[in-house]
């Protein structure tokens, strides 16, 4: 935050990676757009910060970070992308036994938990977007394990939208407690 043009704020609106413009397209390209918005907006939140900053629980007694938000992510995309949309039966990430809520309860403050939470969670964006480039269309279907309900590329999406609008309000709060740093 030191030096910057924009001192307290989490990005300088001068080099944010996240588009600013609508982008004036189709269904498709509207959700893919604000989902990609959402993706990078949680990456911003965690910018310059090190495995002790992720990984602190800044407002107990939550066991919430934002470690645990992109463990947590990488999983939502993970679910959704492999298990619901390509049906496949998949090893859940940061699967614990005895764990009620694996991805914070092992958000801890060490550079390879850290690695790991980071690289399966752009493996897992890399998949979901391919997935979606690859759809025939947004009624692609795909079924829910445990209901079997069905749900089509659309709700899916839209539903990953909410997912991260969500966690990516916590990741405002989380990281004002960390180091002050506010913004979009």
């Amino acid at each position: 935050m030191t030096g910057s043009r924009y001192p307290g704020f989490t990005v300088d609106p001068e080099t944010d990676p996240r588009p600013g413009d609508p982008v004036m397209g189709g269904e498709r390209e509207t959700l893919e757009e604000y989902l990609r918005y959402y993706r990078l907006t949680l990456a911003v939140k965690c910018d310059g910060l090190d495995s002790e900053q992720l990984a602190r629980r800044s407002v107990p007694p939550s066991t919430m970070s934002l470690l645990g938000l992109v463990r947590h992510m990488a999983w939502v995309e993970q679910h959704w992308f492999h298990v619901v949309m390509n049906g496949e039966d998949v090893a859940r990430h940061f699967e614990r036994e005895g764990a009620s809520d694996p991805e914070f309860d092992g958000a801890v403050a060490d550079d390879g938990v850290v690695d790991e939470a980071f690289r399966l969670w752009h493996e897992e964006i890399e998949h979901a977007e391919r997935f979606v480039e690859r759809a025939e269309s947004l009624d692609v279907v795909g079924h829910h394990p445990r209901t079997g309900a069905a749900i089509n590329l659309r709700e899916v999406l839209v539903h990953m939208i909410e997912e991260y609008a969500r966690h990516c309000g916590h990741a405002d709060l989380l990281r004002e407690c960390i180091d002050g740093a506010t913004g979009e």
